[in-house]
């Protein structure tokens, strides 16, 4: 199974997603949207920039 978003309501505080690793776990927490729509919109933000370079501001030269 792939990587997947799943869209979930609270009352209350509205609608947020969360993304699944293919092996199951919580990977990414959105916040949370006042509208299903905004929540979808903010899925296919994520979608469209996830290509983006990692920027790292901690200042931690580390082996890699």
């Amino acid at each position: 199974m792939a990587a997947r978003f799943e869209v979930r309501h609270q009352p209350g505080k509205g609608y947020h997603f969360v993304l699944i690793a293919t092996n199951g776990p919580v990977i990414a927490t959105s916040e949370h949207y006042e509208t299903h729509r905004s929540c979808l919109n903010g899925i296919d933000s994520v979608k469209r920039n996830a290509g983006a370079p990692i920027q790292d501001t901690t200042g931690a030269n580390q082996d890699r």
